[in-house]
C-alpha cells in the first residue's frame, strides 16, 4: 500500500488540516515553507488524469481554503505527473507552498520559442483530441 494511502487510512501519523469524503489534507513534514500542505484524493492514483473527475473537483477548492488559512500573499499550487516530472509519491497530490523572503518554491523555468506555425499545429492537434475525449 502506498505511502498516502496508509495516511488515509491512519496508519501513518499526520498532522490533518481537512478532510472530505473524497480527500485528505496535511502538512506537508518536509516543507518549503511554514505551512506547506498536501492535497490528496482517498481513490488511489498515480496521476492526475486517472482521477475520477468528481476527486478532482473536491481537491481544488480544499486547496483554495488552505491558501486562504495560511494568509499568504503568494503561494504555488503544485502538481507533479511521473518520475521526469518530479513525482516523489505515486499517489496524487497537490502541495500548497506559501512564499514569501524566507522561502518557498524555486521555479527555473526553462522556455522554449516555438513559431507562431509550430503553435497553430499544436493547438490544432490537441482541440481534436480534446473533442474526442
Amino acid at each position: 500500500m502506498c505511502l498516502f494511502c496508509k495516511i488515509i487510512k491512519r496508519e501513518i501519523p499526520s498532522h490533518k488540516l481537512f478532510e472530505t469524503e473524497l480527500s485528505y489534507a496535511f502538512l506537508d513534514i518536509g516543507p518549503l515553507n511554514k505551512g506547506h500542505a498536501l492535497v490528496i484524493p482517498k481513490f488511489h492514483a498515480q496521476k492526475m488524469h486517472q482521477l475520477p473527475d468528481e476527486s478532482l473537483a473536491d481537491l481544488l477548492p480544499i486547496a483554495k481554503k488552505i491558501a486562504l488559512a495560511l494568509g499568504a500573499e503568494n503561494y504555488n499550487i503544485l502538481q507533479n505527473n511521473g518520475r521526469l516530472a518530479h513525482q516523489e509519491v505515486d499517489h496524487v497530490h497537490f502541495h500548497v507552498i506559501p512564499k514569501d523572503v524566507n522561502g518557498g518554491l524555486g521555479i527555473q523555468w526553462n522556455t522554449q520559442k516555438p513559431t507562431q506555425d509550430e503553435l497553430k499545429t499544436i493547438c490544432e492537434s490537441l482541440v481534436e483530441k480534446i473533442s474526442k475525449l
